[in-house]
């Protein structure tokens, strides 16, 4: 490893080979300190933690590693929300990885937050885990250099945002998906057909919406703002976005939600207004959970293998933790339309 010498604070430099205590020398620290750096300790000043962590960065500084690699035997797992049966099938795909690789999954919320908060890097770092899962999620930009310092590599399942060329993430294909899904309505017969997104600017749901427009473009149907809603892939928002959109003077035919947790809460609104499901209304949700096929009438829906998206998230992040480069660091995973009974031909009006 080959380093250019860097001034300290009183014109000190690093040279070859870089060591714990050329670090500290540079930063103008304590061993120790450098030391709780490396450990994620939490007791260090956040300007003192920048400065040892840029001079690590810069210099490529490694820990040695004894004959187990240094790593703690855990995969790091966190979540922007655990509250449904989605967040299930993503766990059980780590799982499934981490148990073949001899590995546990250390799981963490960040409350609601697309960015974990900063007590969660420190406990990775803290944890010296082998690699971390963020689902739904972002890393802000000194995270991903704070883990990046101790090679501790990291993929995104499903980002919430555009990941940019290097940053590994494993999704769906959702514009493929919500022209599946729209394109079964219209061949079905459906004309006015609304769709309920989640977030606004979340990339998978403005996905599943261009996909949407696309198949109303590709056949000759105008798209009507007034039947695309947005809510938050959960049951209330369904509900609520459904009673608007079946509440219009002139309601749609049949309803592409953006999850299937969303689908239930149409499902829901659709009840309480006495709208038959498929026989006044048809509905496509998205992912393809269990109770899609227990609800009734069973769910038509887009699969989303949610369970193999994880797996191949947890074997991207152990193949960038054994220092291997994966072809492609953003694989998005093929999503399949799946008919049941709650999609038909409109009714006579």
């Amino acid at each position: 490893m080959s380093a250019d010498p860097t001034p300290g604070p009183e014109g000190s430099t690093l040279s070859e080979p870089v060591t714990i205590s050329k670090i500290a020398e540079a930063a103008g620290v304590s061993v120790p300190t450098v030391s709780k750096v490396l450990n994620g300790r939490a007791d260090v000043a956040s300007q003192t933690r920048a400065r040892v962590e840029e001079l690590i960065r810069r210099h490529g500084y490694r820990r040695r590693r004894g004959p187990g690699g240094g790593r703690s035997s855990m995969i790091d797992l966190v979540f922007h929300e655990l509250d449904s049966a989605w967040a299930i099938e993503v766990i059980r795909g780590v799982e499934n990885v981490a148990r073949a690789e001899g590995l546990s999954v250390v799981l963490t919320e960040s409350g609601g937050e697309q960015t974990p908060r900063e007590a969660w890097v420190d406990a990775v770092l803290a944890r010296q885990s082998t690699a971390a899962i963020l689902v739904f999620s972002d890393l802000a930009p000194e995270q991903r250099a704070r883990l990046a310092a101790r090679d501790i590599p990291f993929v995104v399942v499903d980002p919430a945002g555009d990941p940019g060329p290097d940053m590994p993430a494993v999704g769906s294909a959702n514009w493929n998906g919500g022209l599946a899904a729209t394109r079964h309505l219209i061949e079905l017969g459906h004309r006015r057909i609304g769709v309920i997104g989640g977030p606004r600017p979340v990339l998978c749901s403005k996905a599943r919406i261009d996909g949407y427009t696309s198949a109303l473009d590709a056949a000759g149907i105008e798209v009507d703002p007034a039947l695309i809603r947005y809510g938050d892939f959960h049951v209330e928002s369904g509900r609520d976005r459904g009673r608007e959109l079946l509440r219009l003077d002139d309601p749609p035919t049949a309803i592409f939600a953006g999850s299937d947790l969303q689908a239930m809460g149409l499902y829901e609104a659709a009840r309480e207004l006495g709208v038959r499901i498929p026989e006044d209304l048809s509905v496509v949700g998205y992912d393809d959970l269990p109770v899609a096929r227990w609800v009734g009438p069973p769910l038509t829906t887009v699969r989303q293998p949610l369970t193999e998206m994880a797996e191949e998230a947890t074997r991207m992040a152990l193949a960038l933790a054994r220092g291997e480069r994966p072809a492609n660091l953003r694989l998005d995973l093929a999503t399949d339309l799946v008919v049941r009974r709650s999609t038909a031909a409109p009714a006579a009006r």
